[in-house]
C-alpha cells in the first residue's frame, strides 16, 4: 500500500520511515502542506500521515483544503499538542486519527493498518475471496491454506484488487498505486504483472478471480457473489498466451 507522509523534520522522517517500509508500506514524502495537497489530488494513496506543523500551513488547513476538494483519503495527524481541544478540532474537520509526539513507530503502523481496513470495509486483517486468503499484516497470500509466493508488486496489485473488489481498476490506477507517479514504467507493465499474478493464482487452484474489462482495466470477483455489476464492455477471463515477461523491470 502506498502512503503519503507530510513531514518537514528530517529527524522524524528518519525515525519513522524505516519502520513504515519494513511493514510493506511504500512511502512518498511531502515537505510542505501545498506539496501534500497537490500529491493527494493527483495520485492514489491509501492514507496520508500529516504533521500538524508544516512550514507553509498547519495540518488543519491541509485537511480543510483536501475535504473541500472532495479528497477523501484517510488522514492521520501527528502533533506535539496533547490538548483535547487540538484533537477535537482535528477530528471535527475530517481527520481519521491523531497521534501525539513522540511517535512510537509500531503504533503508527498499527493505526495505519486499522484505518486502511476500516476505510476498505474490512474489520479484520485477514481477507478471504473464494479459496484465497490475504493477510494484510503479515503480507502473505494462501489458496486452500497453501502459500502463494508473490513479489512485492504482485502483492500490491492483488491488495488493490481485493480492497476494491467488484470495481474495475484502470491501468493508470495500478501505476499510481505501485509508483505514486514517480519513475513510472510503460503502462503495459501492468498487463505483465497481472499475467504473472493470474498464473500463480491459477497454479495454486484459484481460477478466474481476475477478469479483464476491455478498455477499462481489471476487476476481481468473489466467486460466491458473482452477481456484482460489471462495467460495459466484453470480459476476458484469461489473458492471451502471449508472454510479456521481457517487459518486467529488473529486480521485481
Amino acid at each position: 500500500m502506498r502512503i503519503l507522509f507530510a513531514e518537514d523534520e528530517a529527524t522524524s522522517a528518519r525515525q519513522l520511515l524505516p519502520t513504515l517500509k519494513k511493514a510493506g508500506l511504500s512511502v512518498d514524502l511531502a515537505r510542505s502542506g501545498r506539496n501534500a495537497i497537490e500529491m493527494l489530488r493527483n495520485y492514489d494513496y491509501g492514507i496520508a500521515v500529516v504533521d500538524l506543523s508544516l512550514p507553509d500551513m498547519d495540518g488543519y488547513n491541509v485537511i480543510n483544503s483536501l475535504r473541500l476538494l472532495n479528497v477523501s483519503t484517510p488522514i492521520i495527524i501527528l502533533s506535539s499538542l496533547d490538548q483535547p481541544e487540538a484533537k477535537i478540532r482535528a477530528f471535527s474537520i475530517g481527520a481519521d486519527d491523531y497521534l501525539t509526539k513522540p511517535i512510537n513507530p509500531a503504533e503508527l503502523v498499527a493505526r495505519i493498518r486499522a484505518i486502511l481496513r476500516r476505510s476498505s470495509g474490512f474489520a479484520h486483517p485477514v481477507t478471504q475471496v473464494g479459496d484465497l486468503k490475504m493477510d494484510l499484516n503479515s503480507h502473505t497470500v494462501t489458496v486452500n491454506d497453501q502459500p502463494v509466493h508473490l513479489t512485492g508488486k504482485e502483492f500490491s496489485i492483488l491488495e488493490l484488487l481485493i480492497l476494491r473488489k467488484g470495481v474495475a481498476q484502470t491501468k493508470e490506477t495500478f501505476l499510481n498505486h505501485l509508483y505514486g507517479g514517480r519513475d513510472e514504467p510503460d503502462i503495459k507493465i501492468i498487463d505483465v504483472f497481472i499475467c504473472k499474478l493470474r498464473k500463480k493464482l491459477q497454479a495454486a487452484g484459484a481460477d478466474n478471480l481476475i477478469s479483464t474489462v476491455w478498455g477499462r482495466g481489471y476487476i476481481l470477483h468473489d466467486p460466491k457473489t458473482r452477481k456484482l455489476s460489471i462495467p460495459t464492455g466484453p470480459i476476458i477471463p484469461m489473458p492471451s498466451a502471449f508472454s510479456q515477461e521481457h517487459l518486467l523491470p529488473a529486480g521485481d
